[in-house]
């Protein structure tokens, strides 16, 4: 789960990492009424999950009250690479003498955490990480050490910042692993981290992932949860227990297993490219328990996505055998009843194939075709697809 800037620096601030005050505001006359309580010249910082918010106007200076409410105005309501603007953060403008960049990310091509810092931080980081590598430091971090204060001095001098603030980026540092730890986060951003005219360090902005696998540990994370912004169909199926990512395509995916979805998403991918393009309109994997009740509240989802106009089951049968997988499915269309409008392409194979494809032989539902192949299966599903635009 991405959090907002202002759900970071809270997390920040609760783990003494250093940050500025500040509110968030869903209305300009709100805006108004934070920047009246700081008293000083504030930035108005449109809160969405994406980056380059200050190229798109997302980011004002504002040194009064009514120009805060202003500029709240013109920034609510902004779509920002598809993200819109529901709530703006009002906090203190500050000086900046230096800006560096400084991240704690999940590293899973080494199987292991990173520590990433430069000292040319900004909104241009990825061009300094693109033309200027040797400006980024790259430092592993074993997840059992963890880091400590020397680990912490280690980051600091590969990444030469500069001595006076060598001591305060290291003690922000080890409070950024912790916040990492505690918190249960894939990724911990602060860009900028920023010194001040004082060579006070001040976490500027802040981005965090947290864990979604950890959740478990931390009922208070739910709280964090933006569901006006969050996906229906995401949001029903995450109640429902079930894996689901939504895409922007028209075949509905179904499987048992992610590795079987993914692979599913590049057959029906390429598939679509033989039937005007249609492509997969989400990841859904059930699991290895194919119960009716499961298959049910899958294809529930499924169809009730306007954009779908076929779904695609592909099922492996392993411990979950593909008759039982095949009494799921007749199940659950007399489950779902009139509910069940789109065509389903169905492929089984492994354990009890069969007999799986008897019991759908002799349901004989009107909507359900049994395809011997993936790649047959995809294209079916691709074809339908395409016909029903």
């Amino acid at each position: 789960m991405d959090l907002y800037e202002y759900q970071a620096k809270d997390l920040f601030a609760a783990h003494g990492v250093p940050v500025l005050p500040g509110s968030v505001a869903d209305n300009p006359a709100d805006a108004r009424a934070i920047a009246e309580q700081l008293g000083q010249t504030v930035v108005v910082k449109a809160q969405v999950k994406t980056g380059g918010r200050g190229k798109a106007g997302g980011v004002k200076l504002a040194e009064n009250p009514d120009e805060t409410q202003t500029k709240a105005n013109a920034i609510l309501g902004l779509d920002i690479k598809g993200h819109v603007v529901r709530r703006v953060l009002v906090t203190p403008a500050s000086d900046i003498a230096e800006e560096y960049y400084f991240s704690f990310l999940l590293d899973r091509a080494n199987r292991t955490f990173l520590a990433m810092a430069s000292v040319e931080g900004g909104m241009d980081i990825e061009e300094v990480a693109a033309t200027k590598p040797e400006a980024l430091a790259k430092v592993p971090v074993d997840a059992i050490k963890g880091v400590d204060e020397a680990k912490a001095k280690e980051i600091v001098e590969a990444a030469n910042f500069p001595a006076e603030v060598r001591d305060q980026v290291a003690e922000v540092i080890v409070k950024l692993w912790e916040t990492f730890v505690a918190e249960d986060a894939t990724l911990v951003e602060v860009n900028p981290l920023v010194r001040d005219p004082q060579d006070k360090i001040i976490a500027l902005d802040g981005k965090v992932t947290l864990d979604d696998n950890a959740a478990f540990r931390h009922p208070e994370h739910a709280d964090l949860v933006d569901i006006q912004a969050e996906d229906p169909l995401e949001a029903k199926a995450k109640a429902k227990g079930l894996n689901y990512v939504k895409l922007d395509g028209q075949v509905g995916i179904i499987g048992n297993g992610a590795g079987l979805v993914m692979s599913t998403l590049d057959v029906v991918a390429y598939a679509g490219e033989r039937h005007n393009g249609v492509k997969p309109a989400n990841f859904l994997d059930i699991g290895g328990g194919a119960s009716a009740e499961v298959m049910a509240n899958g294809l529930d989802i499924i169809l009730n996505d306007p954009d779908v106009r076929s779904v695609f089951v592909n099922v492996f049968g392993g411990i979950t055998a593909c008759d039982a997988v095949a009494n799921g499915i007749v199940k659950a269309l007399e489950i779902l009843g009139d509910e069940a409008t789109k065509p389903l392409v169905v492929r089984l194979d492994g354990n009890n194939v069969e007999e799986g494809r008897r019991i759908l032989a002799d349901a004989n539902h009107p909507l359900v075709t049994v395809v011997d192949t993936m790649d047959n299966a995809a294209d079916k599903a691709a074809e339908l697809a395409a016909a029903g635009v």
